[in-house]
């Protein structure tokens, strides 16, 4: 069955998500912010969950249309194919956000919309009552402008729930914006050494190891359309099989973490362990500010602290002016620099960058500096 499809995306990640979909073959056919709607049939909601890196969730578009009333509301969801998507023991909880709009109460509209859908279903599966007791089909919905938006999650948790993250450190890095941090940069899982200076529990590293090895980073978890009576149990295990068959063994990486704290870098080594990709990854405990190049031509990208989880300015100027120095020293080095500290460029590297990028690291928005090395030769 053909379907309008959207995944979801941080602001600034749209067009990362954009290409990933299209290099799995996929018609985007509309990108805006957060979202990017595609054209799909069940295989491409299998293929999208199970391999996008940066995107938030998959969700099918059931309805688009134009509401100022709860009746026009209630009869657009009710003329909507729900049978054709949630079983007759599906549960379907109603979630959304009403912005600019003269339906403006969202649980109003949650009620309505529900309403609406179980009056549908009850006609079609001839029950005057609905168990709600098997597989999950959660409904959202969005109203911006009167204009109202209908989607149902595909994914469950959120894409960024790998399933490796089995140790923790304080504030960590979303799984989807390491990933996108990583496409963002130059390396290409060549044999550039990668360096991560400030590595926490690991997430850019082991991030950069799944993508460089073609490992899809859905395939250790489950989703809500596993449970789907639409998406045939046989096309899971297909696209699974084929995502294991892909994975590049043969690959020599090189890199490396570094981080002040035992404990963080136990988190790392227990996160890489759970998520395959040990082997690839050095851990070493040292203060960032002792790190020195040893060769020619390799990068850097890190998340360091930016004035929001350490004591004073003083630490913080020692940190940012550090990596000022090893490109100074060695410009044959690149740095891929994701912060919230204001005024990096001209207070500690002197220059602007050669590109930047704002990104939402969680709900603190950041830019992600990249600082060009001389091309090796």
């Amino acid at each position: 069955m053909k379907m309008e499809l959207a995944a979801t995306a941080a602001f600034g990640l749209e067009a990362v998500v954009r290409r990933e979909l299209e290099g799995m073959g996929l018609k985007v056919i509309k990108t805006e912010d957060g979202r990017i709607t595609f054209l799909g049939d069940e295989r491409a909601i299998v293929r999208s969950n199970l391999w996008l890196r940066s995107g938030d969730r998959v969700y099918i578009k059931l309805g688009e249309f134009r509401a100022v009333t709860f009746e026009e509301l209630f009869q657009q969801i009710k003329a909507i194919p729900w049978e054709q998507y949630i079983s007759p023991d599906g549960a379907f909880p109603v979630e959304g956000t009403s912005v600019k709009s003269v339906l403006h109460s969202v649980p109003a509209c949650q009620s309505i919309i529900k309403k609406a859908v179980v009056e549908k279903l009850s006609l079609t599966y001839a029950r005057a009552r609905l168990p709600e007791d098997g597989a999950q089909y959660r409904i959202r919905f969005s109203i911006l402008k009167d204009r109202v938006t209908v989607l149902m999650d595909t994914s469950g948790p959120a894409l960024h729930k790998r399933g490796y993250r089995v140790a923790n450190v304080a504030a960590p890095m979303k799984e989807t914006l390491a990933a996108a941090l990583i496409q963002l940069c130059y390396w290409r899982g060549d044999d550039r050494l990668l360096v991560d200076t400030c590595c926490g529990s690991g997430t850019i590293l082991i991030e950069a190891a799944l993508w460089a090895r073609n490992i899809a980073p859905g395939l250790n978890r489950e989703f809500a359309f596993q449970s789907w009576d639409m998406i045939p149990e046989e096309l899971w295990k297909e696209e699974k099989a084929r995502a294991y068959s892909a994975i590049d063994y043969d690959k020599e990486l090189r890199l490396q973490g570094f981080d002040i704290s035992g404990q963080a870098l136990k988190a790392a080594a227990a996160n890489a362990e759970e998520a395959g990709v040990d082997e690839d990854i050095h851990l070493y405990r040292m203060d960032m500010k002792e790190f020195a190049p040893r060769e020619n031509n390799g990068i850097i990208v890190t998340n360091p602290p930016y004035g929001r989880r350490i004591g004073g300015d003083e630490e913080l100027d020692s940190i940012y002016g550090h990596l000022a120095e090893i490109l100074d020293e060695d410009p044959s080095w690149s740095l891929f620099l994701i912060t919230a500290a204001k005024d990096v460029e001209e207070k500690y590297f002197h220059r602007k960058a050669d590109r930047r990028r704002k990104l939402y690291n969680g709900q603190i928005m950041t830019q992600y500096y990249q600082f060009h090395g001389r091309k090796p030769e």
